[in-house]
């Protein structure tokens, strides 16, 4: 999975991240009449149209490597301001973590490791989770889109928003991401990212309480003070 994925899946680790479909499904299943791309091209239009987005969010990983599952929350806010996609993640559960993404550096603060990682945005590939939100680019063009499948489609019935998915495969083999499953609601919005790394690690984000552009991203200073992070004095500091 890519940096910020994997930074993901860490945040949910103590020391350091088939079902099948019943015939007829709850109200809120996510299934409908649109297609796969259909679904995407909605998502994509919708965001194309945000300069900031704010958001909670509650995680969950699972899997044979996970251990038993974790679980983690926090909240999340990106901007895009024409020339560059800003990425905070903030995690308040099971402990403190930072992760900020400039689209030149990444760099993930671990509270309880006393520990902030930066890497180059490039090694990091911040662009799996940045391409879901931003729109900058169709998403076609990196993913092959398909039919959600039938797990995370039942995964998702209990959600109380309506749900449409889809399912995102990288055309180039990734180091860990094998699959991504996006699911939106009526207003075109992301409401569940649901991961499958090579390991059959699943990683499952869900959205609430969302905010459609909260930031002005003509406010220099209030994009600054966003979007920068000073670890407590003597955090180790490690350098990829």
């Amino acid at each position: 999975m890519t940096f910020l994925s994997h930074a993901i899946r860490r945040a949910l680790l103590p020391a350091i991240l088939l079902l099948i479909l019943a015939p007829v499904l709850p109200p809120h299943a996510a299934v409908g009449a649109e297609s796969a791309e259909q679904v995407v091209q909605r998502l994509q239009l919708r965001y194309q149209q945000l300069t900031s987005l704010r958001f909670l969010f509650t995680q969950q990983t699972s899997g044979q490597f996970a251990g038993r599952p974790k679980i983690g929350s926090g909240s999340a806010i990106l901007v895009n301001d024409g020339q560059q996609t800003l990425m905070r993640w903030n995690y308040d559960s099971p402990d403190q973590q930072v992760i900020i993404s400039d689209s030149v550096s990444v760099s993930m603060y671990f509270k309880d490791l006393n520990q902030m990682i930066i890497a180059p945005a490039v090694t990091a590939q911040t662009d799996v989770l940045l391409s879901f939100f931003t729109g900058d680019r169709a998403l076609d063009e990196s993913f092959l889109i398909l039919p959600p499948e039938a797990e995370p489609v039942a995964a998702a019935a209990d959600s109380p928003h309506q749900l449409s998915g889809a399912q995102l495969v990288p055309r180039q083999p990734h180091s860990q991401l094998r699959s991504a499953h996006l699911f939106i609601d009526d207003d075109s919005l992301i409401r569940r990212i649901d991961l499958m790394d090579h390991f059959d690690t699943r990683t499952i984000i869900d959205l609430e309480t969302i905010d459609l552009d909260p930031i002005d991203v003509q406010d220099a200073a209030a994009i600054e003070r966003i979007f920068s992070f000073t670890p407590p004095p003597g955090t180790e500091i490690i350098r990829q």
